[in-house]
């Protein structure tokens, strides 16, 4: 059974969160949808540039100096496009956090996570006093 969705707000083209209105209100949820959503777009237009070039990279180069060039080409962008894989995994978990309600909130203490963090990576789950002590944790404990 799927979910009754409510309607998004519409959001004005000049619309930026500010910290004078409401956490999280509907608008901000919505500017965040918004984002994380076009940036999933486009690792994935980005991805399918990737697989497409590859494809056309196939022929088999005569010259050895050539042919290690472009393998050490190709796992270079495999590598990364690994890594791109994996952030829309993340992305994909802030949405869901959009449509549950959680979204904006840190994992680690409840409190919301600052708008100018979450502008800059809408998949922060810490804010950044937490992401700050984890990475200490982190470091002290290796």
């Amino acid at each position: 059974m799927a979910l009754a969705q409510t309607a998004s707000p519409d959001l004005p083209n000049s619309y930026t969160p500010s910290e004078d209105e409401a956490f999280m209100a509907p608008l901000q949820l919505e500017y965040f949808r918004q984002k994380l959503l076009a940036w999933k777009s486009e690792i994935i237009e980005g991805s399918r540039e990737t697989i497409a070039n590859l494809r056309k990279e196939t022929a088999t180069h005569p010259d050895l100096t050539d042919r290690a060039a472009s393998e050490a080409d190709r796992t270079i962008e495999l590598r990364a496009r690994d890594r791109q894989r994996k952030l829309v995994t993340k992305i994909d978990a802030a949405l869901g956090r959009v449509e549950d309600g959680s979204y904006g909130y840190c994992e680690a203490t409840g409190e919301p996570i600052r708008l100018a963090r979450l502008d800059a990576r809408p998949i922060a789950t810490l804010s950044l006093e937490a992401q700050e002590r984890h990475e200490h944790k982190e470091r002290t404990s290796k």
